[in-house]
């Protein structure tokens, strides 16, 4: 390997050692490890770093000497631009042995505490059109590639912003690519998506500019469920009815498998839509999606499991791990829209669930009654506020407590208020194995851990769900 020092700071020919973690890759030169964005391992690079310290150095890699013979092609045009998907160029069995070696690395050598056998993970029988929502953007300016520049320059002509409806480049936050076929999610998405860009451009409607904060046509917001039925929430930043109602009705004339339309009217400088209220244009305003016999009611603002399918298969794990026999009180944490109590409902006494978003809390309590599941109570609140000994009097102490965190894990109060509960089993479905390390570690003194499942529910990206089993000590 030869090394060439000047302000780019490129290393070439380096050889592609393993995988690291968080989709990145690893090498080591002159003792120094190297972590690589866009190469696998097999790979010969040249390598542009952006960040060098004296033990370790990050940087991107930018030709290709040589590529890895576990290489396959990638399934989509936008592969490398889009920041989705970033495995495409791995077979999903590789994918899979990365995600278990970083699942029990980071219980490992994060933990640091006493583990049983982890699973094998459970991959997706499906690797392409698995989520069931996916939102895209708005732009009046799309992200042009550098082949295009340099046709644009070589041919004298006046670069010009052209509109755009699809994902944000990474890093680059104005700036969107055009996305005309995704393929992570069913149709009729791209016909949605489609229909309305061409629509727009013909009309004429402005598309938003982010820097400037000004154009109407914001984002786009797509649910598909495994029922047949579609969502769709079109986020416009502005009340105009005569051009909403006839890009709606050609929307719908268009793509009749449409079961309800919603538009949200967003004012702000961000995307968020939590603190607004879409309407209901065209149907109930809300679809159902099914796990097992469930049946779970979904609105524009609810949360869900993106991967339908593998969300019920998270769901079995966690329900077995619970071991319930019909006597239990089981307690939900960061409960959401109620899914996982829900679903393990059948095989409980009491279901407890707790939730600090209000709205989330409604929506599950409208899931229990939909599912005829009489025997489950949901609170909205702070778990470390909510669960005190006057709680625990009405309802009962928990015999299986289930945790369900966001990826930065349980707040340390949180940990330590489930040392104080001591329910005698918990059930931890983390979606960030290194932050579900940490909060081993932290109950390790009172908790064993006894058993441990990896679950994939995004192919070709390096998220990892896992969920653990701790039994009182």
């Amino acid at each position: 390997m030869s090394r060439r020092r000047n302000n780019d700071q490129v290393l070439q020919q380096v050889t592609v050692e393993d995988y690291a973690a968080e989709g990145r890759s690893l090498a080591r030169v002159d003792g120094k490890v190297i972590f690589i964005e866009g190469a696998v391992p097999g790979d010969i690079v040249d390598i542009r770093l952006s960040k060098s310290k004296k033990d370790w150095a990050e940087g991107k890699a930018i030709h290709f000497q040589s590529y890895s013979p576990d290489r396959v092609d990638p399934f989509c045009e936008h592969f490398g631009t889009c920041g989705g998907c970033k495995w495409q160029m791995l077979p999903y069995a590789k994918q899979l042995q990365y995600k278990q070696n970083e699942a029990v690395q980071n219980l490992k050598r994060l933990g640091r505490i006493a583990l049983p056998e982890i699973s094998p993970i459970l991959g997706c029988d499906s690797n392409v059109r698995y989520r069931n929502k996916l939102e895209f953007t708005f732009s009046n300016k799309r992200y042009k590639t550098w082949e295009e520049l340099r046709a644009i320059d070589a041919s004298g002509e006046k670069k010009e912003e052209n509109p755009a409806l699809g994902f944000h480049v990474p890093r680059l936050f104005d700036k969107v690519i055009d996305i005309h076929t995704c393929h992570l999610m069913n149709e009729p998405t791209n016909l949605i998506k489609n229909t309305i860009r061409t629509f727009a451009i013909e009309r004429g409607y402005p598309f938003y500019d982010i820097r400037n904060h000004t154009g109407w046509l914001r984002t786009l917001v797509i649910r598909v469920c495994t029922t047949g039925e579609v969502m769709v929430n079109i986020c416009l930043a502005y009340e105009d009815k005569e051009e909403q109602k006839i890009l709606f009705d050609h929307l719908l004339k268009t793509v009749p498998s449409i079961t309800t339309l919603l538009y949200t009217i967003n004012p702000k400088k961000n995307d968020s839509i939590y603190d607004l209220e879409p309407v209901a244009y065209y149907g109930n305003g809300f679809i159902n999606e099914q796990l097992e016999n469930y049946i779970f009611k979904i609105g524009p603002k609810s949360f869900f499991q993106t991967n339908s399918r593998q969300g019920e298969r998270l769901y079995k794990v966690t329900r077995d791990f619970a071991e319930l026999t019909g006597s239990e009180v089981v307690y939900d944490l960061y409960c959401g829209t109620g899914s996982i109590g829900i679903f393990v409902s059948a095989q409980a006494k009491k279901i407890i669930g707790v939730e600090v978003i209000a709205e989330a809390i409604e929506d599950a309590k409208e899931n229990a009654r939909l599912n005829k599941v009489h025997h489950a109570e949901f609170f909205a609140g702070d778990v470390i506020d909510i669960c005190d000994d006057a709680f625990f009097a009405v309802h009962g102490k928990p015999d299986v407590l289930i945790t369900d965190p966001p990826r930065a894990g349980m707040h340390e109060k949180l940990v330590q208020k489930l040392i104080e509960i001591k329910a005698p089993k918990i059930v931890y479905v983390s979606c960030n194995t290194a932050t579900q390390a940490r909060d081993l570690q932290l109950l390790d003194n009172y908790y064993e851990v006894t058993r441990v499942q990896p679950v994939d529910m995004f192919p070709h990206t390096h998220h990892i769900e896992n969920v653990a089993q701790l039994r009182l000590r």
